[in-house]
C-alpha cells in the first residue's frame, strides 16, 4: 500500500492520473477481489474499525480516541489495534508509553496508548488474541478496513469534507484504497468531518443503501488558545493544511510553517532548523501531538525542541453527543448475531 499521496490525487483529475489509470484498473481488481473474498477469523470480543476511503489522514486515530472515551464511560475495558506504521518492531507488542519510543512503535500507537490498552502487530490476529489475553472486552481497530483479517462487528469508514477522496481514482492514480462499490458493501457507516461538501456524494450514496451517517469536528481541545501570537507551525502529517487551519482558530497568527511528509522523523539539522527560524524571527513554535510523539524519548535538538514547542491538542467532537456510545451498542449488537450465527 502507497503511505504518501502526492499532490496531484487531491486535484482534479489530471494527465497523471489517467495516465496511470491502467495501473490503477489493474490495482483496484486485486485489492477489490482480497476485499469480497477475504477470510476472516474471529476473536471472542467485538471489533469496530475505523477506517478511511483514501491514502492519507482523514481523522482515524482521533475517531479511534473519541469511541474508546465512549466506551470507557459505559464501563468497558477497550483495547486499540493497530499496524504501528512507522515503527521498526515486527512483533506483537503491548505499546508502553514509559518504554516505547515513535520509532519502534510508531507516533499513532503512542497516541492511542495514552487512553486505553494498545498492541501494534502485522498480524491484526495475533494483535487482536493478545489483546483479549490483555482483558480487553471491546477491539477499535485504526485501520485496516480494506485489508481486516478480523471478523469485524462495525466498520466506522471516515471521511474528510474538504479533501473527500480526491481526484476519485484508484492507487497509485489516486488516493483510493479499493473499488468504492466493495468498500461502500462492506462499511456500516460513515463519519463526514467538517462541513465542507467534497464528501456530499459518497454520503448520498451511503444513505440510499441504507448505511448510518454521522457528522462530526476535529477541534482543537478546550483551554488552549495562542491569542495572537505569531507563530512557526511544523508538522508531519498527511494534510498540513488542516493543522494550519486549526492553528488559526486558536488566535495563532501563523507567519511561516514547515510541512514534512506524513510520519516523517526530523533529521538534527531540520530540528535544529526549526529552532534557529523560530528563534531569528522571534516566533513561537507550534506543532500536532503526532509529531510531538515522534520528539519524544529522543536528546539533543530532538529535546530543545520538545521543550521549546507548543503541541496543538484535538478532539473528535460528533454532532450527535450520543453517536459513539450508540456505534458500539451496534458493535455488540452485531457481535452477538455473529456468536449465534457462527460461535467463535
Amino acid at each position: 500500500m502507497v503511505s504518501e499521496a502526492p499532490p496531484f490525487w487531491w486535484m482534479k483529475a489530471d494527465w497523471r492520473a489517467w495516465a496511470l489509470s491502467p495501473v490503477s484498473f489493474v490495482y483496484g481488481r486485486v485489492a477489490g477481489r482480497r476485499m469480497a473474498r477475504a477470510r476472516r477469523a474471529q476473536v471472542p470480543v467485538p471489533v469496530i474499525c475505523v477506517g478511511n476511503f483514501t491514502v492519507g489522514g482523514a481523522g482515524k486515530t482521533p475517531t479511534s480516541i473519541a469511541l474508546a472515551r465512549a466506551a470507557v464511560r459505559k464501563g468497558l475495558r477497550p483495547g486499540f489495534l493497530t499496524r504501528g506504521y512507522g515503527g521498526s518492531l515486527d512483533v506483537t507488542t503491548l505499546v508502553d508509553t514509559g518504554h516505547h519510543r515513535a520509532d519502534a512503535v510508531g507516533d499513532e500507537a503512542l497516541l492511542l496508548a495514552r487512553e486505553a490498552p494498545t498492541v501494534i502487530s502485522r498480524g491484526r490476529v495475533d494483535g487482536a488474541r493478545r489483546l483479549v489475553a490483555e482483558g480487553a472486552d471491546l477491539i477499535i481497530m485504526d485501520d485496516g478496513f480494506q485489508s481486516a483479517r478480523l471478523e469485524l462487528d462495525f466498520a466506522l469508514v471516515v471521511i474528510d469534507s474538504r479533501r473527500g477522496i480526491g481526484n476519485g481514482h484508484l492507487v497509485p492514480g489516486g488516493p483510493v484504497r479499493a473499488p468504492l462499490a466493495e468498500q461502500m458493501r462492506q462499511l456500516s457507516a460513515i463519519l463526514k468531518v467538517g462541513d465542507d461538501a467534497a464528501a456530499d456524494r459518497l454520503v448520498r450514496q451511503a444513505a440510499r443503501a441504507g448505511k448510518q451517517i454521522h457528522v462530526a469536528s476535529l477541534l482543537p481541545r478546550e483551554g488552549q488558545s495562542l491569542a495572537g501570537a505569531g507563530v512557526l507551525a511544523f508538522t508531519g502529517i498527511a494534510d498540513p493544511e488542516k493543522f494550519y487551519r486549526t492553528v488559526r482558530s486558536v488566535g495563532g497568527l501563523v507567519e511561516d510553517t514547515r510541512s514534512f511528509p506524513d510520519h516523517h522523523f526530523f533529521s538534527e539539522d531540520e530540528m535544529q532548523g526549526l529552532l534557529e527560524d523560530a528563534s531569528i524571527k522571534a516566533l513561537s513554535l507550534v506543532t500536532t501531538a503526532k509529531d510531538a510523539a515522534r520528539l519524544a524519548g529522543r536528546h539533543g535538538p530532538a529535546e530543545d525542541l520538545l521543550k521549546s514547542v507548543t503541541v496543538i491538542e484535538v478532539d473528535m467532537v460528533f454532532d450527535d453527543p450520543q453517536a459513539p456510545g450508540q456505534i458500539i451498542d451496534r458493535a455488540f449488537d452485531n457481535f452477538r448475531k455473529r456468536r449465534l450465527r457462527k460461535p467463535v
